[in-house]
C-alpha cells in the first residue's frame, strides 16, 4: 500500500507527467504526443464556441500546440501553484489574444506541431455537441475531464494489450463505468474460459488501476497531495459526479 492508504497500481507506465529537464529526447517526445493527441479537443472546442470559424481554429490550435512545444511547457507544469486545467485556459486565452501574431507565423508556415492532430474530425464531433447556454470556459473543463478519462482508459487499455490481456480488458472494461446486470459475470466468465468469481475479482482490480491511472493522469507530475485531491474533486464536479 502507498503510505496515503492508496493501492499500488499494477501498471506503472508513465506519458506526460513525467517531464522534468532530467528526461530523455524519447521520453519527452512520447510525453508530448500524448498530451497533444489527448487534450487537442477541449482547445479547440473552446475557440470554436467563441465564435472562431472552423478553419480557423483549426489553425489556431495548431498553432497553440506548436507554441507550448517550442516553449517546452509542459516541463513547467510540475511546479505549478494552480489546477492544470485553470492554468491551460489561461495561457490559452493570452495565445488568442495575440492572435495576429500567430496567424502571421501560421502564414509563413512557421505555426505547424510536428503530431497529427484528428482536425478532420474536429468539426463532426464540435457539430454533434448539443446547443447549450454555458460559458466557453465551463464547457472546456467538462471536455478536459472527459479527456482525461479518455486518456486513462486509453492507457489502460494499452497497458492489458501490452500484458497479453487485451480479451480480459474488453471483457471487463464495461464494468468500469456501469453495475453488473444479473448474469454479465457469468457471461463474461464463459467468454474467458473462468470462473464468475475471477470476474469479480478482475473488474475489482481493473477499477483500481482505472482510477490510479486517472489521478496520474489529472495530477500531471504534481507530488502536492493536496493540489491532486483538488484536481480529482474538480474533475468529478466537472463530470456531475
Amino acid at each position: 500500500m502507498r503510505p496515503n492508504g492508496e493501492a499500488q497500481p499494477r501498471f506503472l507506465t508513465t506519458r506526460w507527467t513525467v517531464m522534468g529537464s532530467a528526461g530523455d529526447a524519447s521520453c519527452r517526445d512520447r510525453a508530448w504526443e500524448h498530451f497533444c493527441l489527448s487534450y487537442w479537443y477541449p482547445v479547440y472546442a473552446f475557440i470554436r464556441r467563441r465564435g472562431t470559424p472552423a478553419d480557423e481554429a483549426a489553425d489556431l490550435t495548431q498553432g497553440f500546440f506548436a507554441k507550448l512545444i517550442e516553449q517546452d511547457w509542459l516541463a513547467k507544469v510540475e511546479r505549478r501553484d494552480t489546477r492544470f486545467s485553470t492554468l491551460l485556459i489561461t495561457v490559452l486565452k493570452n495565445h488568442l489574444a495575440k492572435r495576429h501574431h500567430y496567424d502571421s507565423a501560421l502564414k509563413r508556415g512557421g505555426g505547424e506541431t510536428p503530431l497529427s492532430l484528428e482536425m478532420a474530425r474536429a468539426e463532426n464531433w464540435f457539430g454533434a455537441e448539443p446547443v447549450t447556454p454555458e460559458t466557453p470556459e465551463s464547457l472546456f473543463e467538462k471536455r478536459w475531464a472527459l479527456a482525461v478519462m479518455d486518456a486513462a482508459l486509453g492507457r489502460l487499455r494499452e497497458e492489458c494489450e501490452t500484458a497479453g490481456k487485451a480479451a480480459l480488458f474488453a471483457a471487463l472494461s464495461p464494468f468500469l463505468s456501469r453495475e453488473p446486470s444479473p448474469g454479465d459475470y457469468d457471461e463474461a466468465a464463459a467468454r474467458l474460459g473462468i470462473h464468475p468469481k475471477s470476474v469479480a475479482v478482475g473488474v475489482h482490480r481493473l477499477r483500481a488501476d482505472y482510477r490510479a491511472m486517472v489521478r496520474e493522469e489529472v495530477a500531471a507530475g504534481l507530488n502536492n497531495r493536496r493540489m491532486v485531491d483538488e484536481e480529482m474533486t474538480a474533475l468529478a464536479q466537472a463530470l456531475g459526479l
